[in-house]
């Protein structure tokens, strides 16, 4: 289907570009496009070097198993065919966790790390898993606590309650999450995307660790390494204390400065936690570190390809009206739904660029105001939707996937229960 859809957006480009007189615009977003593909995998590098040397250290000190096994009765039904104790269990759940409080730098580089883990039990290289779809689904559609961004458009507008999204953005995004797990189990099963039979060379069970790959013997656990660790919880948890009672943040409720507090500690806990807990076990941390960002750099080159191809499509489609060519085609339909045509071009977007819909929703947060009915809304299904087609490029990209099967489908539909429950929630608590 993506091979479909990607051919699809850039012939229909140069046709509506040639009939409108925009190929120079479209030629130009070429340029554009590719030189942002690149720019975006290689600003990847740092960032990805520095998480996977981290989910290296936790790997290690046995943090991702503990994490895993707590999830474990929810991570089995989710994820089946992946062995209880494979080391992909613990990264998906830092994943979500990511998503959740809405630490996308983080999050990326740990849902790759996922991403190569499951790779390594895919018997069949280029297609993806239902374990990969499953987790690609979850993350087109991942719950999210609080949505930074469309709250810092709208308080930097004026607005007198920029935390009313927070509730409404966590309903629609609870929506789509479900609808994603829904669709993909059960389009699993369809014979349009059911798997071929694996190779005869891969038809061996994968180990949940691999030979080279088995843990080392740690130290014991010993009555001071608990200390150490609860005394940098208890250090944490008077600084979360001191950040939630701050009188700069007093004025947006107690669950907003909750969750900005988690979301601004949780990025310097895990750097402390981590490296601590890896010393205590016994770990040259500074050199298992070094040893798990190296992947940092191979990781972000590999995708450059599927980003650029991803991204050019989009770009070309955008610059040659196409979304503003479906806007005025569905518009009489969406009429009779009761479909707000003023949210039709962000819906659209929204799948396809992240910038593009964060200058949709700027535009109408100053057409119709920060607070009213509309803006709410768009800001509303920003937070609780994700840009799937670069989603798909960048995490099949890095594990070479160019088979992805239900994946986008299932991502497709999530997004549109995303949009819909965001319009239905808030006329049910805003009404016009």
């Amino acid at each position: 289907m993506l091979n479909i859809i990607w051919l699809f957006m850039i012939v229909c480009s140069v046709l509506l570009a040639g009939t409108s007189a925009k190929l120079p615009v479209v030629a130009e977003s070429v340029v554009k496009s590719s030189e942002t593909a690149v720019t975006l995998a290689v600003g990847l590098i740092g960032i990805m070097s520095l998480w996977l040397g981290m989910m290296r250290l936790a790997e290690k000190a046995g943090l991702v198993q503990s994490l895993s096994l707590l999830l474990r009765p929810v991570l089995r039904w989710l994820f089946p065919e992946v062995p209880k104790n494979h080391p992909a269990m613990g990264a998906i759940v830092m994943n979500i966790a990511a998503n959740m409080l809405g630490l996308s730098n983080a999050a990326t580089p740990l849902g790759l790390r996922a991403m190569q883990e499951l790779e390594k039990l895919n018997p069949r290289p280029g297609v993806a898993t239902n374990a990969m779809c499953t987790f690609l689904a979850i993350n087109t559609s991942s719950v999210q606590l609080i949505p930074i961004t469309a709250i810092g458009i709208l308080a930097a507008a004026g607005s007198l309650q920029p935390q009313f999204i927070i509730g409404t953005a966590l309903l629609a995004t609870t929506c789509s999450t479900v609808a994603g797990i829904i669709s993909v189990k059960l389009l699993e099963h369809l014979p349009v995307f059911r798997l071929p039979a694996p190779p005869s060379t891969s038809l061996k069970e994968n180990p949940a660790v691999a030979e080279d790959e088995k843990p080392e013997q740690l130290a014991p656990w010993k009555l001071w390494h608990w200390l150490v660790v609860i005394s940098l919880i208890t250090c944490f948890g008077f600084f979360f204390a001191d950040i939630v009672g701050s009188t700069t943040s007093s004025q947006h409720g107690w669950l907003p400065r909750i969750i900005n507090a988690l979301s601004i500690l949780a990025i310097p806990f895990l750097l402390t936690l981590f490296p601590i807990c890896g010393w205590l076990r016994g770990l040259k941390v500074y050199e298992e570190f070094v040893d798990g960002a190296k992947e940092g750099f191979n990781v972000a080159i590999r995708i450059i390809p599927f980003l650029v191809a991803m991204l050019v499509a989009v770009g070309m489609f955008r610059a040659a009206g196409g979304i503003d060519l479906i806007a005025g085609w569905t518009q009489p339909v969406l009429n009779v739904f009761q479909f707000p045509t003023e949210l039709l071009p962000i819906s659209l977007m929204r799948p396809l660029s992240g910038s593009g819909s964060l200058a949709l929703f700027s535009e109408l947060v100053n057409q119709y105001g920060p607070d009213s009915l509309i803006t709410r809304t768009a800001g509303t299904l920003y937070g609780s939707t994700e840009t799937t087609f670069y989603v798909l490029a960048i995490y099949f990209g890095s594990v070479n996937i160019r088979r992805t099967r239900h994946a986008l489908p299932a991502g497709l539909i999530a997004d549109g229960v995303g949009i819909i429950a965001s319009i239905v929630i808030c006329r049910w608590l805003m009404p016009s």
